[in-house]
C-alpha cells in the first residue's frame, strides 16, 4: 500500500483512498486479530473496544485506513460508517498517512503569548508545510494545537505526545531536524528516547512499552504550589469536618450559631445568621409542616385582611370631564 505524503487535497482529509481498502494480508490480520480479541475482551460491551482499536489500526497502517474500519466494524458488530464516525471525530485518529513523528506546537494563550506563534510559523515556514499536513519525506507531521496541557513551562511543543518545554523557534528547528535525520531525541519529561507514531499508538490501544516508569513526570514548575504549602505549612483539613456531609436545615438551626468572632479564613464558606442562607433555611418546607399552622407569610397577610375589613375604606369620586 502506497503512502502518498504531501499537502492536504482541496476535500481535505476526510476521504479514504481506494489504495487503503486493500487487504491486510494474511500474517498481518491474524495478528491484528489475535490484539484485537485481548483489547475486546476488557470491555463488557465490544463496541466500547472502537476507541482503542482504531489506535491499534493506526499501530499497524500508521493512519485509519480503509481496511481498518471494516476490520473494526467487522469485529465490533458495527457498521463501517459508525467506525467512521468515531474516527472523524477525534484528532488523534488521522485518515491520511501520517507522519513518523507528529508535531504540535501549542498556539493557545498562555503558549502564543509566551512565543508560541512565533514558534509555529519559524517551524511551517522550515518544513514548508501547515496544519495536519506532513513533509514529502513522510517524517514529520505538523500540527498546530490548541493546548498541551503544560502551561506551567510555556512555549510547549509536542512530539508524538511527549513534552518538550519552554522552547524557541531555534530549539523547535533543531528537534524537527533531528527527528528527520533519525537522531535520537529525549523529551524534556517522560521517557528517555521517543517513540514512533505506530509505537505510541499501539501503547494508546493498551499494549504497554515498559517506558511508564521513565523520567521526570513533574517537573519544578508543576511542583511550585506544593513547595510553597510545605514552606508555609499549609495543610488539608483532617477528622471527622473534612469528609462529613454538611447538616441539613432539619438537623441543626443556623440561626442560632454564632457569629464568627474575627474576619473568616480565606476560603471559608460559613453560614451567619445575617446571611440569605440562614434566612432561607428559617422557614420550614411545607411538606414537614402542621399542617394545623400557618406559615409566617400566610399569618401576616390574614392579619392584613383582618384589619382592611374593619376599618372602612376611602374611596375617591371618578374622574369627570372637566372637572
Amino acid at each position: 500500500m502506497a503512502h502518498d505524503f504531501g499537502l492536504q487535497t482541496a476535500s481535505g482529509h476526510l476521504t479514504v483512498s481506494e489504495d487503503s481498502k486493500a487487504p491486510y494480508p494474511a500474517d498481518v490480520e491474524a495478528q491484528f486479530r489475535a490484539d484485537a480479541a485481548e483489547v475486546i475482551a476488557r470491555y463488557p460491551q465490544k463496541r466500547s473496544a472502537l476507541l482503542p482499536l482504531l489506535h491499534l489500526v493506526q499501530s499497524v497502517d500508521g493512519y485509519v485506513t480503509g481496511r481498518g474500519i471494516d476490520l473494526c466494524a467487522e469485529l465490533l458488530d458495527l457498521t463501517t460508517a459508525e467506525v467512521s464516525g468515531v474516527a472523524t471525530f477525534y484528532t488523534q485518529y488521522k485518515r491520511h498517512p501520517n507522519g513518523e513523528y507528529t508535531v504540535g506546537v501549542c498556539t493557545n494563550t498562555l503558549c502564543a503569548v509566551m512565543g508560541g506563534d512565533e514558534i509555529w510559523d519559524a517551524v511551517s515556514d522550515h518544513l514548508g508545510v501547515g496544519h495536519d499536513e506532513t513533509t514529502a519525506d513522510g517524517k514529520i507531521t505538523l500540527e498546530r494545537v490548541e493546548c498541551n496541557a503544560a502551561c506551567d513551562y510555556a512555549p510547549v511543543v509536542m512530539a508524538n505526545w511527549e513534552f518538550f518545554d519552554n522552547q524557541t523557534p531555534e530549539s523547535t528547528i533543531a528537534l524537527v531536524d533531528d527527528l528527520t535525520a533519525g537522531k535520537p531525541v529525549a523529551p524534556t519529561r517522560g521517557p528517555s528516547s521517543l517513540c514512533t507514531f505506530k509505537q505510541v499508538s499501539r501503547v494508546l490501544a493498551g499494549f504497554h512499552d515498559g517506558l511508564a516508569d521513565e523520567g521526570v513526570g513533574a517537573g519544578p514548575a508543576s511542583l511550585a504550589g506544593l513547595k510553597l504549602a510545605h514552606e508555609q505549612g499549609w495543610t488539608a483539613p483532617e477528622g471527622a469536618s473534612a469528609t462529613a456531609p454538611a447538616p441539613t436545615a432539619s438537623e441543626s438551626d443556623v440561626s442560632e450559631a454564632p457569629a464568627p468572632a474575627g474576619p473568616a479564613e480565606p476560603g471559608n464558606t460559613e453560614v451567619t445568621p445575617a446571611s440569605d442562607e440562614a434566612a432561607a433555611a428559617k422557614v420550614e418546607p411545607a411538606a414537614t409542616r402542621d399542617p394545623d399552622e400557618q406559615a409566617p407569610a400566610e399569618d401576616d397577610a390574614k392579619a392584613r385582611t383582618a384589619g382592611s375589613e374593619k376599618a372602612p375604606r376611602k374611596t375617591s369620586a371618578p374622574n369627570k370631564k372637566g372637572s
